[in-house]
């Protein structure tokens, strides 16, 4: 379980609430700030969507591996329409929960798009994600996943 998002729900893109600690567990986990009025947000997050669809849903199985969107974005409205228009299916923190003050304050969050990548218990793995999925492509997964210490079904 993902002891950061212990005790709150989150959204898939059906807007349906979904259980961390079932949606998260035993995954290795990226938290992606961003917004839809970020010109480099709209830049990355397709990229992200790629790197996400070959990781989870084409890898057979899939990698384990999870990214909560946690929105900077003006409005409930503004959320919707970029989490939908250009997000993968990948899940996100409501935007009307004030949690996401937390953990920007806690993981740092100065500017987005940032992606920190972390463990099971909300350990940074990496704050610098973006970079490295742009460096690296898939490959940065593997170091991700040895970091995490988690048991592992990933091939690859």
């Amino acid at each position: 379980m993902v002891d950061v998002f212990a005790g709150r729900t989150l959204l898939n893109k059906d807007g349906d609430f979904v259980d961390p600690e079932e949606a998260l567990k035993n995954k290795v986990v990226g938290i992606y700030f961003s917004a839809g009025w970020c010109p480099p947000c709209r830049d990355f997050t397709p990229i992200l969507c790629d790197f996400y669809t070959e990781l989870v849903e084409e890898s057979d199985p899939p990698a384990q591996f999870e990214i909560v969107f946690i929105s900077s974005d003006k409005s409930t409205e503004d959320m919707v329409e970029y989490y939908h228009d250009m997000h993968g299916d990948w899940l996100a923190l409501p935007w009307t929960d004030d949690y996401k003050h937390e953990l920007k304050e806690r993981y740092k969050i100065t500017a987005v798009p940032k992606l920190v990548i972390v463990k099971e218990n909300g350990n940074v793995i990496t704050d610098k994600g973006r970079k490295q999925i742009r460096d690296k492509g898939l490959a940065c997964f593997r170091s991700w996943l040895d970091a995490a210490e988690i048991f592992e079904n990933f091939k690859g």
